[in-house]
């Protein structure tokens, strides 16, 4: 079992490292780089089938990149988009050059070159926001997340040194922060489940008991019915709003 364990493990974490290299990679990679990443595990080939499906269904391109007109957003993000596109198109150009140079000023600390900065990549913003959807996050929340990382950013590029570093910089700090909105969504998602889970358990319990006795149960009979502890119960009750239907928690509701 341990090594089963342990295999899943480490399947987890190439996985996890083989996505995000594609992310930095503007969402591309080769089939090469992923066949390297998982040759110790020795897949066959159904599973390394599974590895790219599982890659193409969060928008990474294999060889070439995915179009990113053609995710699927819903219409209110599709609303959103449009009008925050629209928005955005009122920001000056500037060229390559100008913005090596604002790169440098910013780097130095010049407030408003770092202004300038921000204006130079929240299209960026966008682009990187439209490889999370449909994992659990708003496309208006991803920019956000984008956007306040491309603001934190900007002021510390002293870490960066050269200007030609300041957009992979930036970009990686946009992964981050979107990778841990997702992160934190799918945690969040887990406990509302389990809490889910707990409600239901002890009210299927509850009802067995009550079907047998004709009346609602108290914690004491499910407890010695079930070898519960109380505070399991308590838990569930609490979860609950003390609404579960076939047990009387003892407390009085107002």
């Amino acid at each position: 079992m341990g090594n089963i364990d342990n295999k899943e493990k480490e399947f987890a974490e190439i996985l996890k490292l083989v996505t995000r290299t594609a992310r930095e990679n503007k969402n591309v990679i080769s089939k090469e780089q992923v066949e390297s990443a998982f040759s110790e595990l020795e897949l066959d080939d159904k599973q390394m089938e599974m590895v790219f499906e599982y890659l193409k269904s969060h928008k990474i391109g294999i060889g070439e990149a995915v179009d990113t007109d053609e995710f699927n957003l819903t219409d209110e993000e599709n609303n959103y988009l449009n009008s925050y596109l629209d928005s955005l198109k009122d920001l000056p150009a500037y060229t390559d050059g100008e913005k090596t140079a604002i790169s440098m000023s910013a780097i130095s600390g010049d407030k408003d070159a770092q202004r300038k900065l921000i204006e130079c990549y929240l299209p960026l913003v966008v682009d990187v926001a439209k490889m999370y959807t449909e994992q659990g996050v708003y496309l208006e929340d991803l920019i956000g997340e984008g956007n306040f990382a491309l603001t934190r950013g900007v002021t510390m590029l002293d870490a960066v040194g050269e200007p030609e570093e300041v957009e992979s910089f930036l970009y990686k700090l946009m992964l981050d922060a979107m990778e841990a909105a997702v992160e934190n969504n799918l945690a969040e998602d887990a406990g509302e489940q389990k809490v889910l889970k707990l409600v239901q358990e002890v009210a299927d319990k509850a009802s067995e008991l009550a079907e047998d006795l004709r009346r609602k149960v108290t914690v004491k009979e499910l407890m010695d019915e079930t070898g519960w502890d109380e505070d399991k119960i308590r838990s569930a009750i609490k979860f609950s709003g003390d609404n579960i239907e076939d047990l009387d928690s003892g407390e009085k509701k107002n």
